[in-house]
């Protein structure tokens, strides 16, 4: 952890220095200090001179999006394509970003490649923007040579991987935003509206109805105690995030609660599919190993229980055993997905198959996403009329009583 978290914060210098031949040298390198790039530098064979941090770079923790890694894997693909030398492509992608973060990034990539190190190993100084899958595809193609052609599938994967990823986001983000507004609006009306109807019930006299009581009683209970309701909320947020990070066991039982859930549990296990399906296919377009590429395929498989499974599935194939075989037997995948592995390993193109099966669930998930939403609009309308309609009817209850009194 300590290692990721001093990667995370390198700060970019500047410095000068002097060959063993006596010849002047300067560059770029990222590092957490410059006593570490004295030390670099001395083990390169230049005596260094003089160091300093490049202007506006800083040590704190960068800020990039994913969506910015992939474009920045497209634009480096379309300037080695074009025939320009990998360095000065590194200069033209920075000077055209609008994040400064990544602006910084990029040049303390082209500042390690300057001083020796590999592309591969330029990346890895950086495990929270380019992660593993990434690292390992650009080994693969600086090691056979293709490497502008595996960037190009690298940026097609990022970008095929952000849009599921959103669209899975759009899917979860609308229920929790109106639960949140009808949990704000129903606050409130129980802190601000309520209480002037208890006003207007104490100068009329007489026993209110259960249900307008209740609503009273909670709206008292708001006023007085509301600092409790929200640290309860918060409590149970915190508890909740914590026990998930530290326990492997909830994180598996939860993740299996949800691939049952209704409506959402199809989304899930498609989207899982889609992922092992498009990570595979572009490992197995690479030449990856596939024992080597199961590693990585479990790590973006973005659920416990496929995770487990797809590790099941590389010992089984670490011990002679057909994918299709192994993929049939974790249950997890539908008989399309194993007819089409099990065509791709017998005509010797799994990575077309595979290619062709993550399309197939990305556009179901997409469907799946768009129908999620029209059947809940109307839900949801419903459920905030109950909940507002029923404050709204619970306070005008006594006035209907006394009037039919007269």
């Amino acid at each position: 952890m300590a290692t990721a978290a001093s990667k995370s914060n390198t700060i970019l210098f500047e410095w000068e220095g002097k060959d063993a031949k006596g010849n002047k040298q300067r560059g770029m390198v990222s590092s957490p200090s410059a006593d570490l790039v004295k030390a670099k530098l001395r083990r390169q064979g230049i005596v260094p001179g003089k160091i300093k941090k490049k202007k506006g770079s800083s040590g704190r923790a960068q800020k990039i999006e994913p969506g910015e890694v992939a474009i920045f894997a497209r634009q480096l693909t379309t300037m080695m394509k074009a025939g320009v030398p990998m360095v000065q492509s590194f200069d033209i992608v920075a000077n055209g970003m609008d994040n400064k973060s990544m602006r910084d990034m990029v040049m303390g990539i082209k500042a390690e490649v300057e001083s020796g190190s590999n592309f591969t190993s330029a990346l890895r100084k950086y495990p929270d923007q380019f992660d593993e899958l990434f690292c390992s595809l650009v080994e693969a193609g600086e090691q056979s040579g293709t490497l502008e052609t595996l960037l190009g599938e690298i940026a097609d994967y990022k970008e095929k991987s952000e849009s599921l990823k959103k669209k899975i986001k759009k899917a979860m983000f609308y229920p929790v935003a109106v639960l949140i507004v009808a949990g704000i609006v129903t606050g409130i009306l129980l802190v601000f509206v309520v209480p002037q109807f208890e006003t207007l019930f104490e100068g009329i006299g007489g026993d209110l109805p259960a249900f307008t009581k209740m609503i009273v009683n909670a709206s008292e209970f708001m006023q007085s105690s509301w600092w409790i309701i929200v640290g309860i909320i918060i409590a149970v947020v915190m508890a909740f995030k914590q026990v998930k990070k530290r326990s492997l066991a909830f994180r598996e039982g939860l993740d299996r609660v949800m691939l049952k859930a209704p409506v959402f549990g199809e989304i899930i296990h498609k989207s899982a599919t889609a992922r092992f399906s498009r990570t595979l296919a572009t490992m197995s377009k690479a030449g990856v190993p596939l024992v080597e590429a199961m590693d990585s395929v479990a790590g973006t498989a973005g659920n416990s229980v496929f995770e487990k499974a797809i590790l099941k599935m590389k010992d089984e194939a670490a011990s002679g055993q057909r994918l299709t075989t192994s993929i049939e037997n974790s249950g997890l995948f539908s008989n399309m997905v194993t007819q089409m592995v099990s065509i791709g390993e017998e005509a010797g193109s799994i990575d077309d198959m595979l290619g062709k099966v993550a399309d197939f669930y990305e556009e179901e998930v997409d469907n799946a996403v768009d129908a999620m939403t029209s059947l809940m609009e109307p839900i949801i309308m419903a459920f905030l009329g109950v909940v507002i309609g029923g404050l709204v009817v619970g306070m005008y209850l006594p006035i209907f009583k006394m009037g039919d009194a007269f």
